[in-house]
């Protein structure tokens, strides 16, 4: 669920050596030395596959009328160019027209760093710290003889982006969403083999670290020795969330001391990338002896998660997924709606190279179901003053129904199954 990245290497990062974390969390560092990395059968997304994501966002393109598409930085211009790239103040983008070659504006001395990622064929342009990055792009539609009367822009480009271009090439700007989410939130065969990998990781690095949680750790010292398997087994860590007792309740977490103890929900959030694609995996137990409360509230998550797997069908649209469980959790007296206690957040999110993608799994959208669509399934209850629960997997859309990334624990006492 978490949309925060705390990125952190490992225990290192967060100066193990320099007794920055406990004695405990520093207990399990050298039993990392067992671990070996699973990504040794990874496939990088293939040239074929970029070439065919571009041949369907052109056709796109063509059938909404629009020309080209601006992409800044960030998932969409991996997915589509494979630049991995920061935002800052110097505009670098890439334009896709309708028609013609892929164009990719830089500034001038980050030009041999962009072109070690940039994974298609391309015209790079470059861009002096006096000059215009919105002129040059003005400048390849000219030479190019390309229309450029209705432009999409991403839908995370900066305003500065958006307003440059029209200023510069007097085009029209409108949504590219019908172009970058049309190709975006079908996953072909390839990402979903990443993603799987990634929530493989995942699992494993929780099956290393909740043996090893111990009375007294604090959400820090459990976040480090996960990041640190996550890392060992091949993963990028993405983020480690870790909430203690009646900050369990808080879906996000909460800035107080929390430290683990007998009877007290432990509620982790994590996530991993392999070759940028996500997982997202939440885990609730008990730390000790589980109250008749406590076992009563997970046994109910786990069966909002079944529903909202059974109500997840081809063609369904994706809101009535959320309608499913809130109608289940409003049957035993949560809510009504978003009200606590209850389930105050959207039942899941769309997942891939972004950890939250669209479409939601939420009341009221209306986007139906495809095979090759990607959502988290998540639906908590969350007790303010006392504790929440959350189980979260990810799956699949087929044409034969949802199917799992990760196996959703069958009981508290088991919580990794």
């Amino acid at each position: 669920m978490i949309d925060r990245r705390h990125m952190m290497a490992g225990l290192g990062a967060l100066g193990l050596a320099g007794g920055l974390i406990s004695a405990a969390a520093r207990a399990a560092a050298p039993v990392l030395s067992g671990l070996t990395p699973m990504t040794g059968d990874v496939r990088p997304i293939s040239a074929a596959e970029r070439a065919e994501r571009l041949a369907q966002a052109r056709a796109l393109m063509k059938a909404h009328g629009i020309d080209a598409v601006l992409i800044e930085p960030g998932a969409s211009l991996v997915y589509f160019t494979g630049v991995e790239w920061h935002r800052s103040e110097r505009l670098t983008a890439a334009l896709i027209p309708a028609e013609g070659p892929l164009l990719v504006v830089t500034p001038f001395f980050e030009e041999p760093s962009v072109r070690q990622t940039l994974a298609v064929p391309a015209e790079l342009r470059v861009w002096q710290e006096d000059e215009s990055p919105f002129a040059l792009i003005a400048g390849f539609l000219k030479d190019q003889k390309l229309p450029a009367r209705t432009i999409g822009i991403e839908e995370t480009a900066r305003y500065f982006a958006s307003d440059g271009l029209a200023r510069l090439t007097g085009a029209k700007l409108v949504s590219a969403n019908p172009v970058v989410r049309g190709c975006r939130m079908i996953k072909s065969a390839a990402e979903i083999a990443l993603m799987q990998k990634a929530a493989d990781i995942t699992i494993a690095a929780y099956r290393f670290t909740l043996p090893r949680i111990e009375a007294g750790m604090s959400p820090g010292d459990i976040g480090a020795i996960m990041n640190a398997a996550t890392a060992k087994l091949g993963g990028s860590p993405e983020f480690a969330l870790v909430l203690i007792g009646p900050a369990a309740a808080l879906p996000h977490g909460s800035r107080e001391p929390q430290r683990v103890a007998p009877g007290a929900v432990v509620l982790m959030d994590c996530g991993c990338a392999v070759e940028g694609y996500q997982s997202d995996i939440s885990r609730t137990f008990v730390f000790g002896a589980a109250s008749a409360e406590q076992r009563r509230v997970w046994d109910q998550v786990r069966q909002g998660q079944q529903t909202a797997l059974a109500a997840a069908r081809i063609g369904t649209p994706a809101g009535t997924v959320d309608d499913a469980v809130r109608r289940l959790y409003q049957s035993w007296g949560y809510g009504p709606d978003y009200r606590l206690p209850g389930l105050s957040h959207r039942t899941g999110h769309g997942i891939g190279l972004d950890g939250h993608e669209p479409v939601n799994l939420v009341r009221g959208e209306q986007t139906r179901l495809a095979a090759g669509m990607c959502f988290s399934n998540e639906p908590g209850l969350y007790l303010p003053g006392k504790f929440g629960v959350r189980l979260e997997d990810c799956f699949y859309m087929t044409e034969a129904g949802p199917r799992w990334f990760s196996t959703p624990p069958r009981s508290l006492d088991a919580p990794l199954g």
